[in-house]
């Protein structure tokens, strides 16, 4: 089993910036993908952004590119969602999630290690 825990949510205005950490535990060794999640109240949990553990590389959506960024530290087992110009419209709960097998699909379904979540709200 693996382990995640989200930390670093809180209520900023919009324009602001907050980093996100999830720290991973567990048999991350199994793991090869880091992602995250948001979910706003009332709609479907959606794809933000992922990273691999054994690459640079990164997958954004489209909707936070160029605002949001997905980095890792692999000796803390530690993925961070950097997020600047934060707007009202990102306002969710933000998860992690982890799985096993590389795979091009982004849909949640393909992570099979979820955190709690940590709530982001951007006030205008």
């Amino acid at each position: 089993q693996v382990q995640l825990v989200e930390s670093g949510g809180g209520l900023v205005q919009a324009g602001g910036s907050l980093r996100l950490s999830c720290a991973a535990s567990g048999r991350t060794g199994s793991t090869t993908t880091m992602g995250w999640f948001r979910q706003a109240p009332g709609k479907e949990r959606e794809f933000v952004a992922a990273i691999r553990w054994s690459s640079t590389s990164t997958v954004i959506a489209a909707s936070v590119k160029g605002r949001f960024t997905i980095s890792r530290d692999n000796a803390k087992n530690t993925v961070y969602l950097q997020m600047n110009s934060l707007k009202p419209e990102d306002t969710a709960v933000y998860y992690c999630a982890a799985r096993e097998y590389y795979s091009s699909s982004y849909v949640p379904a393909s992570f099979g290690f979820w955190g709690q979540g940590t709530q982001v709200t951007v006030s205008s």
